[in-house]
């Protein structure tokens, strides 16, 4: 049986919204509203003190981290005077959407390259980033796992396209991404920063802000054999020459995009709870395994966390629609 180790929370100016509605194309001209990243308390087990940052307050859709990771992207395109924005990314993408959206906003074109032969029926993450203006193009698994050829391929067929790593990863994503941290007052006063990790790109930007004396511990949504010597070690080690930071791997459930009954009960007691929304792919694997370290000691006892929302719903529109409750 799933045991809720969270302590009751309620905070009165958290309007909480159905993320059904969230995804039309009224939505997308919205701004970008940065005094909406409130600091919430998070209670952990153990008596853990610990805040979040509700980054995937900021946009409907350019939620959570990826107008950090996409700003700089979109501000180089525009500057170059790019055709269109070029990025990648799988049928449920945050990315995807979010790259539409901020395409749409700044008033260029944008192509999305999709992981997988074309389906029957569109995701409805795809069809929202086809209602923004996307154009969609898919390839096999097997031609998207060849990243450089893929690449290549793909600026060949858009020429004068700028091209978005997906999840906007580069010097460009992780340099937005470290300005994350200038919405937190007194930042200095944690002692670990922790966030999900996919391509590793806001984890970098974090290191990048984050002091000496701090720990940036970033949780793994990939389940991956070497645990050592894999892409997202290889990316923080490129990025940065900092080396205050961990991976924590074990809290993958399975794999990317992969859920358990334990996840999803935990997300939807989670948010009757303390009203923190949180989704299958990144940031409900991040907050069950920082609770789970936590009633494990993992912690020393003066330890202040700072934990980042990186927003981003998606995942959780492929599940039934009651299973959560929000």
């Amino acid at each position: 049986m799933f045991v809720c180790l969270f302590n009751k929370f309620t905070h009165e100016n958290i309007k909480i919204c159905d993320i059904r509605n969230l995804f039309c194309p009224s939505t997308y001209h919205q701004s970008i509203d940065l005094h909406k990243a409130i600091i919430q308390p998070l209670p952990l087990a153990g008596g853990i003190s610990a805040n979040i940052l509700r980054l995937d307050l900021i946009h409907p859709v350019i939620s959570g981290n990826k107008w950090f990771k996409l700003k700089y992207h979109l501000q180089a395109a525009l500057e170059a005077g790019s055709k269109g924005l070029l990025t990648f990314g799988g049928a449920w993408s945050n990315h995807l959407v979010a790259t539409a959206a901020a395409a749409a906003r700044g008033g260029i074109p944008s192509a999305g390259i999709v992981r997988g032969e074309r389906p029957a029926q569109l995701s409805a993450a795809l069809q929202d980033a086809m209602n923004a203006g996307m154009l969609l193009h898919f390839v096999s698994r097997t031609d998207y796992a060849d990243e450089i050829t893929l690449h290549s391929t793909m600026q060949e067929q858009f020429p004068g396209y700028y091209l978005v790593p997906q999840g906007g990863q580069g010097k460009a994503g992780v340099r937005g991404a470290a300005e994350i941290m200038q919405l937190v007052p007194d930042a200095t006063q944690y002692t670990h920063i922790a966030c999900a990790a996919g391509t590793g790109t806001m984890m970098a930007g974090l290191v990048e802000a984050s002091t000496p004396q701090q720990q940036v511990l970033g949780f793994s949504s990939i389940k991956l054999v070497n645990t050592s010597e894999n892409s997202l070690t290889s990316f923080l080690e490129n990025q940065t020459i900092k080396r205050n930071y961990q991976f924590i791997w074990q809290y993958h459930f399975g794999g990317y995009a992969r859920k358990t009954a334990l996840l999803t009960d935990f997300m939807r007691v989670l948010f009757q709870q303390t009203a923190i929304p949180t989704d299958i792919v990144y940031t409900g694997k991040l907050l069950y395994g920082l609770n789970d370290l936590a009633e494990k000691n993992f912690f020393p006892a003066d330890s202040r966390l700072l934990v980042v929302h990186s927003g981003g719903l998606q995942g959780n529109r492929s599940l039934p629609q009651d299973l959560l409750g929000y």
